[in-house]
């Protein structure tokens, strides 16, 4: 366990960590000094580096990492670290829910989508985008992270305004570094694109197709998809395809339902599509991505009472 981890606000039970009742997203520094064997977890993750050295391993393959360096990380996507040498990461971690509740609005703004969302699941991504910060703002995103961290022992509904106001700079400030490598990402989102992603989250085992997306959203079927890839890297059915397997990961680690069964919840018409689109996108065959991670899948328990103590 790095030093840090005893810290965080976690309970555990069965190989399975928990976020403390009552938390709505959690702050932290870990010093990881050996390695850290690849795992999976089924929030948002963040992960800044401080200082020190070492090599994150992912879908996307090894990344040499150094201070400044950023990582986000999609829930379910697999990650550890390895050959550390004083690796100090600030982490931050916070449900999807967060996005799709009080931060709706960065669907609006095509740098923190792409920050968020499109970046990671863009296929060079493999759920996993990195970025780098310069000195001043990573110094400027350790303080949105520090700061909130005196709030531990007021109750959530005392400073949830504040976390979302540290989590809005802590994006803005990466979403700001993410446009040095795509300036493209400086306008708003069209509306068509935030109505997409709508759509085919709220529906997300329904047996779309392109004509009837396109029809729900009175747009011609090519004009949609140039629209949406123009915008997030990926065609409109690309993204669903990513919606679902992350979501049919997240129910492997956290539910004894059968493969077959999570499959057909999420949406795929046979076993064999879902099987070809879930090693695509994970590298690992569902049964053995969750043979692999499940016993130890990290989980953030967000929204289970109306106060806690923690960030």
């Amino acid at each position: 366990m790095p030093t840090g981890v005893r810290d965080m606000p976690l309970s555990t039970g069965n190989e399975l960590f928990r976020c403390a009742e009552g938390a709505l997203a959690y702050a932290g520094r870990s010093l990881f000094e050996e390695p850290n064997p690849p795992h999976a977890h089924s929030f948002m993750e963040i992960d800044i580096v401080l200082a020190g050295a070492g090599t994150h391993l992912s879908m996307r393959g090894p990344d040499q990492l150094q201070a400044g360096d950023v990582l986000v990380l999609r829930p379910s996507a697999w990650h550890g670290y390895d050959d550390c040498h004083q690796l100090l990461l600030h982490s931050c971690c916070f449900s999807t829910d967060l996005l799709s509740r009080e931060l709706a609005w960065t669907r609006e703004d095509l740098q923190l989508c792409y920050l968020l969302t499109t970046g990671p699941y863009s296929v060079q991504g493999c759920g996993a985008l990195v970025t780098h910060l310069d000195p001043d703002a990573l110094a400027d995103c350790q303080d949105h992270l520090a700061a909130p961290g005196e709030l531990r022992h007021s109750p959530v509904s005392h400073y949830r305004g504040d976390i979302i106001g540290r989590l809005t700079l802590l994006f803005s400030q990466l979403g700001q570094a993410v446009t040095q490598t795509h300036p493209a990402l400086s306008s708003r989102t069209h509306p068509a694109i935030i109505e997409t992603m709508r759509l085919l989250e709220a529906e997300l085992a329904y047996r779309w197709t392109l004509t009837d997306l396109a029809g729900r959203l009175s747009l011609a079927p090519g004009y949609l998809t140039r629209l949406f890839k123009s915008a997030t890297g990926l065609p409109p059915m690309d993204y669903l395809a990513r919606q679902r397997t992350e979501q049919g990961a997240a129910l492997l680690l956290h539910s004894d339902e059968s493969v077959t069964h999570i499959g057909q919840a999420v949406g795929w018409p046979d076993q064999s599509t879902s099987a070809r689109r879930f090693k695509a996108h994970y590298g690992l065959s569902a049964t053995t991505y969750r043979a692999r991670f499940a016993k130890r899948a990290d989980r953030l328990d967000l929204w289970p009472s109306a106060a806690g103590e923690y960030l």
